[in-house]
């Protein structure tokens, strides 16, 4: 998509510089109906390999005097470029910046770091079940399937993690996603991790965990 939200097009969507202003990144998805997320066992979906090194600490993300102002704060790896993304509730570009019942606010691009990919963070207004608004992010996502959701921690919070796969008609390609929620007082918190592929996805996966492993609330 272009508008820093990319429409979904042939190759990895430009994230332009309406939403954030940072240069091409992996698309975010359309928000239209893909195919029902399941509980399906582990044996059917792409859990990956859990990451294999550790990430380097860099910059935190999501406190006061951060590049984004979040529920939540955690450490973003070294190199990792974080902005906010511009206008979230802006009506005439909803269907870009929502993808089920939450919304972008803010994109880590590792691009500095040699891969093409993101960490996103999206936000859903409502004190209901932090798995029931990850499911809802999954299904919304086009094309994506063979979802297994896990019970784990973010830091010291309890949270739901999804790993999923998401099949581009386009490109005819089928690529890992992954993404964690937790409960806030202020809503639930998704943090996404996207890449250009599974190969990239894997690469990036010590740079997810580093956020995951260090979230706090505020």
């Amino acid at each position: 998509m272009e508008h820093r939200i990319r429409i979904m097009v042939p190759a990895a969507l430009l994230v332009g510089g309406v939403l954030t202003g940072c240069g091409e990144a992996e698309p975010l998805p359309e928000i239209t109906q893909g195919a029902r997320p399941t509980t399906a066992p582990a044996t059917t979906a792409p859990e990956g390999p859990k990451a294999s090194a550790s990430a380097v600490a860099g910059a935190s993300l999501g406190g006061p005097g951060t590049a984004c102002s979040l529920p939540v704060s955690f450490t973003l790896a070294e190199q990792w470029e974080p902005e906010a993304v511009k206008d979230p509730e802006n009506p005439d570009f909803a269907a870009l910046m929502r993808q089920g019942p939450a919304t972008v606010r803010c994109e880590a691009d590792a691009k500095p770091t040699g891969h093409v990919g993101y960490l996103r963070v999206w936000t859903a207004e409502g004190k209901g079940p932090a798995r029931a608004t990850l499911e809802g992010f999954v299904k919304a996502e086009k094309g994506s399937s063979a979802a297994v959701y896990r019970e784990t921690k973010a830091g010291t919070l309890p949270a739901t993690e999804v790993t999923y796969t998401v099949h581009n008609e386009v490109m005819e390609e089928t690529k890992e996603e992954r993404a964690f929620a937790v409960a806030t007082p202020k809503g639930t918190v998704i943090v996404h991790l996207g890449g250009l592929d599974t190969a990239e996805h894997r690469a990036m996966l010590p740079a997810y965990e580093l956020a995951r492993t260090t979230l706090k609330l505020g």
